[in-house]
């Protein structure tokens, strides 16, 4: 028994015409962790679950899931990993308690049916066709399937797709629970939130390679935190403490509306406030907002389309939220 159920080192993926999806990444999520993999357009997330879900062989670099080749020892790593897939594809006229039946018939160890339907959500919607669920619903049948076996590592592929708000929370909260009971996980998401709120460490991926990677904690604290108001009627910018001495160390003025960075955000909310009290004047707008997983991710992508030589960080965004991108159209060319 290892203390890596994951170990990844220079790991390489490369597809018909030579792209090279995976371009040497190393990492490894020890047992009872849950790890995110996000990722930039054209990331390479995608391609690398995949080789380690044993779908396809790498053209380079070690892979080990539970001290084993998930390709070539498949069978041994299969009945012990649980797999969420992007989409089930599960046959439409079953209903809900036949499909996990007939899933568990195909699972060593699985779980009562109802046990498994219960654990996500859908104990009153076993006799319910699968096409007659909501997209919601389906996702929650996915993730019951993935759980069937009750796996020591779990693959979520975009878990709460398609999920309303109570629903995204509800799964959170199981997700949780099987990360405290000893289940590794790792998640692949386009909610930057969802990976702030549940993961321990992540990965940021661009282009094939790692932009970085650490405990979310210390992702974050490499971004500022903001601080925004409008600056009161006949009041400049010279007119305030010395922003240095509030910890400030960048600003912005756009019209009216002025914007500071710092790495001290409780101090400087602190001083400014405490100076417009002083000077009987109200922040209008005022913004306190600290660092946050997005704005690391925004980062990365910003850095990422000027090296390109394109502009904004929006599009990257869009780019990300609508979760397509040129890995995913290079494989499903390839």
């Amino acid at each position: 028994m290892t203390d890596q159920v994951i170990d990844v080192t220079d790991l390489r993926r490369t597809y018909a015409g030579g792209f090279e999806a995976v371009r040497g990444i190393s990492f490894t999520v020890p047992r009872g962790e849950l790890f995110a993999l996000l990722g930039t357009n054209g990331a390479g997330k995608t391609s690398t679950v995949e080789l380690l879900e044993g779908l396809a062989a790498p053209a380079g670099g070690r892979v080990r899931v539970l001290g084993h080749d998930p390709y070539t020892e498949r069978t041994t790593v299969r009945p012990r990993i649980g797999v969420m897939l992007q989409e089930g594809g599960f046959p439409s006229e079953l209903t809900v308690s036949e499909t996990v039946r007939m899933w568990a018939g195909c699972t060593s160890g699985a779980r009562p049916v109802g046990e498994a339907l219960d654990a996500v959500g859908l104990g009153k919607r076993g006799g319910v066709r699968v096409k007659q669920l909501s997209g919601g619903e389906k996702r929650r049948l996915d993730l019951a399937m993935a759980l069937i076996g009750d796996p020591e590592v779990l693959f979520l592929d975009e878990p709460t797709t398609g999920l309303d708000a109570e629903g995204r929370r509800e799964t959170w909260d199981l997700v949780r629970t099987l990360r405290e009971q000893g289940t590794t996980v790792l998640l692949t998401t386009h909610y930057l939130e969802e990976a702030e709120q549940l993961a321990d460490r992540l990965a940021i991926l661009h282009e094939g390679r790692i932009a970085t990677t650490g405990r979310v904690a210390d992702v974050v604290a490499t971004q500022p935190s903001h601080i925004s108001f409008e600056l009161p009627d006949g009041y400049h910018v010279g007119d305030l403490p010395p922003l240095p001495e509030l910890g400030v160390t960048g600003h912005e003025l756009r019209g009216r509306t002025l914007r500071l960075r710092t790495g001290e955000l409780q101090r400087a909310a602190t001083a400014l406030l405490v100076w417009a009290e002083r000077s009987r004047v109200e922040l209008r707008g005022l913004d306190v907002r600290a660092a946050s997983l997005e704005e690391a991710f925004l980062r990365i992508a910003r850095e990422a389309n000027g090296a390109d030589g394109t502009d904004g960080a929006d599009g990257a965004d869009m780019t990300y939220e609508a979760g397509v991108s040129a890995e995913e159209a290079q494989e499903t060319a390839a």
